[in-house]
């Protein structure tokens, strides 16, 4: 059985009151430590990558490795995720995270390091999140009433944002300069604080399931009918793998266009970790505004608008080299991205019965994350043969596209959407 709060139905364009309970906020510090670890290690890795090679292309192959396995695990990840123990899921997750970058660390101390090194340690570091990621997202609904999931999920990604964007990359810009040791090692001592965090959330979290026993084939089957079979959400998981594969491509490629006296930017390797905080800082912004926008505006509306900083952030880069452009350019495209991601995931987390939400949040996942590592490669051809401000300039382009088919999804169509989740299982 599932230690689970049920809730009424009911609309939820709102901010619900009420507190969200100290296992909620459990949670929140655990995800708060791990999304920092994370976020050293997203600028740590490719700037040690740049310590063996210059290459654009190979430089490239670190965002490859490291969202690979969202295109490869994704589905087995949700699939153990409505079969385990969320909760102890993520602990061993973790647990396999902090062993990962130990070892990278004492390889490159013997001396053994190389861009091939780096490559496998983010493979396996990717192949992890997958399933932390997949149960940590479909653990929520267990935490909070249905009626709070956009307060929730707003606070909860505010907090990974600040974490991931804002302090982790210029904290791990800082670490490489000053040492190795302190780059590899500060994201192992954070996962290993966010496992005894989880180890104080209360409760049993598998979920029950009624019926003889399925298969693992079986069981990931069930969750690809139900999210193709809904056409809110089928739409969301494509236009998020288009915006994904195009960002995947800017983040990816952003080192080789900002660091370094012979980079557009010119920027330093700290510098480097002040642009990423800007986005970060307007996707701070955007998790606490998301509930009042879907409030006021409608849902429909801010999504549509949201597309238009996604863009922006991608257009700037290729327009000009001026930091001061490119800055606020990603300030907005954070503040975009942000409140589509928590309009989208809390609409899905209704809709989506509690025993099949972890294989739903994969089947999605797999979608809009499993063009990242193809987002990377491309973006790495285009940079080595186009040049990297074309490449950004293309990407912009393309996300532009998702204007078109959000024209035919209205208030009206979401709010049939959710009504259709079944909320005896939240």
């Amino acid at each position: 059985m599932v230690d689970n709060q049920g809730s009424a139905p009911h609309d939820d364009t709102t901010t619900a009151p009420g507190p969200l309970g100290g296992d909620y906020w459990r949670l929140w510090t655990a995800s708060g430590l791990s999304n920092l670890a994370d976020g050293v290690l997203k600028v740590a890795l490719p700037l040690l990558a740049l310590r063996f090679t210059d290459s654009p292309l190979l430089i490239g192959g670190v965002g490859v490795a490291l969202s690979l396995p969202w295109l490869l695990f994704a589905l087995p990840a949700g699939a153990l995720a409505d079969r385990l123990d969320r909760r102890w899921a993520m602990l061993s997750a973790n647990t396999v995270r902090g062993s990962l970058v130990l070892a990278l660390f004492l390889g490159l101390s013997l001396d053994l390091g190389s861009i091939w090194l780096i490559y496998a340690v983010a493979f396996l570091l990717g192949t992890t999140e997958t399933l932390y990621d997949t149960t940590a997202q479909s653990i929520l609904p267990q935490l909070v009433r249905r009626d709070q999931l956009s307060r929730a999920n707003g606070r909860l990604y505010g907090m990974e944002m600040a974490a991931n964007e804002f302090i982790g990359p210029p904290l791990g810009s800082t670490l490489v300069a000053v040492g190795l040791a302190l780059a590899l090692l500060t994201p192992g001592a954070l996962w290993l604080a966010a496992v005894g965090a989880l180890f104080l959330v209360r409760g049993r979290f598998r979920v029950s399931r009624t019926g003889p026993p399925t298969s693992m084939r079986a069981d990931i089957a069930e969750g690809v009918r139900f999210l193709w079979s809904h056409r809110v959400l089928r739409t969301f998981a494509v236009l998020a793998g288009v915006s994904n594969f195009a960002l995947s491509a800017v983040f990816t490629l952003l080192v080789v266009y900002a660091v370094g006296p012979g980079s557009p930017l010119g920027l330093t390797e700290a510098a480097f970790g002040l642009l990423f905080s800007a986005f970060a800082a307007g996707s701070l912004v955007g998790a606490f505004v998301a509930p009042w926008c879907e409030r006021v505006l409608g849902r429909s509306r801010v999504l549509w608008l949201s597309v238009l900083p996604f863009a922006l952030l991608a257009l700037t880069p290729g327009l000009t080299a001026n930091v001061w452009l490119v800055g606020p350019g990603f300030v907005i495209g954070g503040i975009g991205i942000m409140v589509w991601n928590v309009i989208t995931v809390s609409l899905r987390q209704r809709m989506a019965p509690g025993a099949l939400l972890g294989r739903v949040n994969s089947v999605y996942r797999l979608l809009a994350w499993g063009t990242r590592p193809l987002g990377a490669g491309v973006g790495g051809l285009l940079a080595q043969f186009l040049g990297t401000q074309t490449m950004f300039f293309v990407m912009g382009l393309l996300i532009l596209t998702l204007l078109v088919p959000l024209l035919r999804i209205d208030d009206t169509a979401l709010d049939a959407a959710e009504s259709s989740g079944d909320p005896s299982t939240h």
